[in-house]
Order: structure tokens, then sequence, then C-alpha cells
């Protein structure tokens, strides 16, 4: 157990490196000048400025001081907006865009898994061919789409919900239904999939054979197995949602991560965009351990021992 979960951290470590190391390098060669600005500043006091900041030194080392701040997290102010850090965005915008992110993670599970089951458990029925025409026009609908209409009806015509902003208590419901409603899809389509894979394997026809069941041989032998695909779905899903959906953020002009991270890319807000990116990946590595874990736990086939 303990060298499965050391392994993966240090892949984890790993994957966190290169991100950081990627978006330097994206961020160091994108045109203009971190210190720019509308002002005219001469140029010893730009020199000076640079000096101060470490700008001016070669780019391993300003990864290296990058890397070394992000590992002790030392955070630097932000130069665009002076007096801020980029640990506090984070701390301010990461609870938006995870009640946002749990509650749309939460409405796929209990609408998508259902459906996906009933269409396994029947196929080739009404229900399993209207469920699937159901799953595949809600991944085929962007949230760019599906989030103005459940705005329109429930925001402006029926007045149930704000239609953007961050005011009231109940302004995670909307930006969440978008959500769920896309992923759900995705989820009703990997447990039709994987039920009904897992339902023809042999053992499940052994268990039948002797005596138990349909609701034994579903709940008890075949679900564990058909979840795995689902499972290996929700790991990057889940940190996806957590950290902010981009478009459904600007659609809802919610104050989350997504739109700092738009924010900060537009703006040349060079500290903020690399904190965002490693932010991201810590959280699709941190589910993607808790989704290894609980696989090996499900799957006899994985041992916890690799």
């Amino acid at each position: 157990m303990l060298r499965f979960l050391l392994s993966r951290v240090i892949q984890g470590i790993a994957v966190i490196f290169s991100v950081l190391c990627i978006t330097f390098i994206m961020v160091k060669l994108k045109p203009g000048d971190p210190l720019e600005s509308e002002r005219h500043v001469q140029e010893h006091i730009l020199k000076q400025r640079k000096a101060l900041l470490g700008l001016d030194k070669p780019w391993p080392v300003q990864l290296g001081r990058h890397i070394a701040n992000f590992a002790t997290f030392d955070f630097p102010p932000m130069l665009k907006l002076p007096g801020r850090g980029v640990d506090e965005v984070i701390i301010q915008a990461f609870p938006v865009s995870a009640q946002v992110g749990l509650a749309a993670l939460a409405i796929a599970l209990t609408i998508g898994i259902p459906v996906g089951a009933l269409a396994a458990l029947r196929p080739h029925s009404l229900e399993d061919r209207a469920s699937m025409i159901m799953a595949t026009f809600g991944v085929c609908t962007p949230s760019l789409v599906l989030g103005p209409l459940i705005a329109l009806v429930f925001g402006l015509k029926l007045r149930w919900f704000n239609a953007s902003g961050w005011f009231d208590a109940d302004d995670w419901v909307l930006p969440a239904v978008t959500l769920g409603i896309i992923y759900s899809a995705y989820i009703a389509r990997l447990t039709r999939g994987g039920l009904r894979e897992t339902l023809a394997q042999e053992f499940i026809r052994t268990a039948r054979a002797k005596g138990a069941s349909e609701s034994a041989v579903v709940f008890r032998h075949a679900f564990k197995l058909a979840c795995l695909p689902v499972l290996n779905f929700l790991g990057p899903t889940a940190a996806g949602l957590m950290t902010g959906s981009i478009v459904t953020e600007n659609v809802f002009q919610l104050p989350g991560l997504g739109q700092h991270f738009v924010a900060a890319a537009q703006n040349g807000n060079d500290e903020l965009t690399m904190a965002t990116a490693a932010f991201y990946a810590l959280m699709i590595v941190t589910f993607n351990l808790l989704v290894d874990v609980v696989q090996a736990l499900l799957n006899p086939r994985i041992s916890l021992r690799e």
C-alpha cells in the first residue's frame, strides 16, 4: 500500500513539475513585457525593477525561483495587481468554483448512473434507445448553448434564480445544473457500456447458475466492476469542475478560478497564470490518486503493492 501511494505521489510531483515548466516557457514566449504599462517608464527605472524582481536573470534561474516559491508556498505578489498574492486570489475564488463543481458532480452522478443502469438492464428497449438519444444530445450540447438557455428560462422568464452573478445563496444552482446535465450524459453512456460488458462475463453467468437473484447479481457482483470506467472519468472531471469551468463561469459571470485564469492570460498576469495552472495540475493529480486507490479496492486484479 505504501509503495503504491509513494509511486503515485512521485508521478504526481513529476506531472506538476512538468506543468510548471511548460507554463513558464509559454509565458516567456508570449509577446510583451510583464512590466509594460500605459505610462512611459524611463529605461533605467525599468532595469532597476527587473533586477529587483529577478526578471533580468536567465530563464533557468527564474524557473527555479518559481518552483521554489510554489514548493514552499511562498507565492510571489502579482505585478499587475500590486499588494495581492496569487494565494489570496485562489483562496477567494476556489470556494465558488468548488461549490458549483461539487453540486454539478452530484447532479451528474444522480442522473447519469440510474439512466445508464436502466439502459444496460433493458438493452434494445425503448428505455435504452431513449436514454442514449438523450445522452448523445447532452454530449453534443456545449455549455455555451445550454447555459444561456437555462438562464433565459429559469432566470429571466420564471425569475426563480439570478441569471448571472454571485449575490445570493442559490446562485450556484443554474451553473451547477448546466454542468450536471452535460456530464450526466457522459456518465450515463459509460455506466451503460461498463454494466453491459460486465453482465456478459463468465462470473456473472456462474452467479446466476448458482441461483443468485438478479438484484444480487447486478448490485453485489456486476456493479463494482461496471463503475470502473465511471471512476476513470471522474478523476479529471472532478478536478476540472472544482477548479472552475471557464465557459460556464463566463456565461453566468461567476467569480471563480475559471474567470481568473482567462483574465490572467489576457492581461499578462504571469504569476496568476502559472499558479492557476499548477493548482489545476495539483487537483488532477490528487483526484487521480484517489481514483487509483478506489479502483484497486474494487478490482481484485489491481494490486496495491505495485
